[in-house]
């Protein structure tokens, strides 16, 4: 019978529970749009019908390694999010004002 994951993660040492609560958070953080748009409940069909395009539109989006921000600015705010651009530096962070949309300029 199968067994819930609550159940193994409470037999694990708490060195094992922190390494996968880490690796949990850092892919959290860390995914492509199609995992984006899946862990947010929404098919390509339903991001497609909010943007007005159709859903081979999605699909390439999603398959693609270079887009306008713009694109995918819309493409995360479909999905109810909102697109911050974040330059990392060694001595800090700086967050990009630039790519206001234009109903904001």
């Amino acid at each position: 019978m199968a067994k819930k994951f609550t159940e193994l993660r409470a037999k694990l040492s708490p060195q094992a529970q922190q390494r996968v609560q880490d690796k949990f958070e850092q892919l959290r953080e860390e995914m492509p749009l199609h995992e984006l748009r899946r862990a947010r409940g929404l098919s390509q069909k339903a991001l497609a019908e909010v943007l007005h395009v159709e859903q081979p539109a999605i699909a390439k989006i999603e398959k693609r390694a270079d887009m306008y921000i713009s694109t995918l600015r819309s493409h995360i705010e479909a999905m109810g999010g909102e697109l911050e651009i974040v330059a990392k530096f060694p001595d800090g962070a700086v967050r990009i004002k630039n790519f206001v949309t234009l109903d904001q300029a």
